[in-house]
């Protein structure tokens, strides 16, 4: 193993060369497409509350804390109003992009308390790159001095991919989630059936050539499928971006990347992208033809077949002492988990616990782990549009089919064998029907709650 030294921006982290930071960083909020301009978004990140709103006389999207200076009512729960203003509920106070507080309705015309300080909103800074929305959680000054974690090899050749995304609030940490997705080893078997499959595990000797503050890069040098694919790179920018990148003979390069965001002490939003760049325009095609929301249900799957377990996993951590025990609590005795000692020593060498001291929430049911609503469809655009369109389709089908039940033993009574064929018709109809709304119903469920078992623990049969 390196520990060659790069490059560490003294922004990045905070001026604290031997400590990380994590407030002193641009973190993703949301897909951009995800966001509604009628009205105001809501997110926290690390702990502190934010409403997202779209100012229409600047074009731009502004994130201001979500708490209103008056009595610190949610302007999440307000509305952008006839004047373009954020406006709170409580009270009417209306602010404009920069944080101004421009109405006070209770106050007479010879008052000006819009005008003192203590009256305007904050603010934080926000950009957007790559389609999504970027918040800089730390001091505002730091942030143009800052770097924006991007997808380097996307921004070198932004038209040259083909990319999936998806998002998930998730109920665990950050810091849990980054562990799990640089560990490529655990494919094969938590993910049987859904993108790996345990007849593929094997030996795997990872490589970290760079390491310091800014975070590592390692290299597996067999790669995935028991080298069939090739070379695997793998990027940690710390704190919250990491990369694979992989480029095969058979099926040309790609990229697997996850921005894990804290939200709070155990819970977190994942942003995966899956850019392509195809050796045929075959596959290529049939992603651009792949509805988001039917990737996005797949990809759920994908996010729960590890999910139960890595809810527990970081509690059972933390009760034998977190990442400052984490080589007594884990036995880490092959190559295979060179990148979870090396993101773990990461956090512990630099401080980086997003969350020090914070206690876990309280345990949640299996049930509540695996709901999706809440945790994706309802902020989700796309996902949202379609359940509303699956719901309504189904209505209409469910109308029908009804109707379609009540006339055929009426059309069986008059015609009786004299139409035969016809009455044939409408019985099979009415099961076409009916066998639509059953489906139509299993699929609406997809985008409420998960399998309980995983495809890896089902049966043969």
């Amino acid at each position: 193993m390196s520990n060659a030294v790069t490059s560490i921006n003294p922004v990045v982290g905070g001026n604290d060369i031997d400590r990380f930071d994590c407030r002193e960083a641009w973190y993703p909020v949301y897909f951009v497409e995800d966001l509604d301009r009628s009205k105001p978004n809501s997110f926290t990140l690390l702990n502190q509350p934010l409403v997202i709103w779209w100012e229409t006389k600047a074009e731009e999207w502004r994130v201001f804390e979500d708490k209103c200076p008056h009595r610190l009512a949610p302007l999440s729960e307000g509305r952008i109003n006839e004047a373009g203003l954020l406006e709170c509920p409580y009270h009417g106070w209306a602010f404009s992009g920069a944080g101004q507080c421009e109405v006070i309705p209770q106050q007479r015309e010879t008052q000006k308390a819009e005008s003192s300080p203590r009256a305007c909103a904050k603010t934080l800074p926000a950009a957007i790159r790559q389609g999504l929305l970027f918040v800089y959680a730390g001091e505002s000054a730091n942030a143009e001095k800052a770097p924006i974690p991007i997808i380097e090899p996307m921004e070198e050749d932004p038209d040259g991919w083909i990319c999936l995304n998806t998002f998930r609030d998730l109920p665990y940490d950050a810091t849990t989630l980054m562990e799990n997705v640089i560990d490529s080893s655990h494919v094969p078997y938590t993910h049987h059936q859904t993108i790996g499959k345990r007849s593929n595990a094997a030996p795997v000797d990872l490589e970290v050539v760079e390491y310091d503050r800014s975070g590592f890069k390692g290299i597996w040098p067999e790669g995935p499928r028991k080298g069939t694919l090739g070379k695997q790179y793998t990027s940690f920018i710390a704190p919250s971006l990491m990369w694979h990148d992989l480029t095969s003979k058979q099926f040309g390069r790609t990229l697997t990347v996850v921005y894990a965001t804290p939200i709070r002490k155990g819970e977190c939003r994942l942003f995966a992208l899956f850019p392509f760049k195809f050796n045929s325009k075959l596959p290529g095609i049939f992603l651009k033809l792949t509805p988001r929301w039917y990737s996005h249900l797949n990809q759920m799957g994908i996010l729960e077949d590890d999910q139960i377990f890595l809810y527990f996993q970081e509690r059972y951590l933390a009760h034998k002492g977190g990442t400052e025990n984490f080589n007594k609590a884990f036995y880490l005795p092959t190559k295979a988990d060179l990148f979870v000692f090396q993101y773990r020593t990461w956090l512990q060498q630099y401080e980086a616990d997003p969350f020090p001291g914070q206690e876990f929430p309280l345990l949640l049911s299996k049930e509540a782990l695996l709901e999706r609503y809440q945790s994706h469809t309802k902020k989700c655009a796309c996902c949202r549009g379609a359940l509303k369109n699956i719901q309504r389709l189904r209505l209409v089908i469910g109308i029908v089919t009804a109707l379609l039940w009540t006339i055929v033993p009426l059309l069986t009574t008059l015609y009786q064998n004299s139409s035969l064929n016809f009455v044939i018709s409408f019985t099979l109809l009415t099961l076409i029907t009916g066998i639509g709304w059953l489906i139509l119903g299993r699929l609406e469920k997809r985008f409420y709650e998960g399998l309980e078992v995983p495809p890896r623990n089902l049966s043969k049969k």
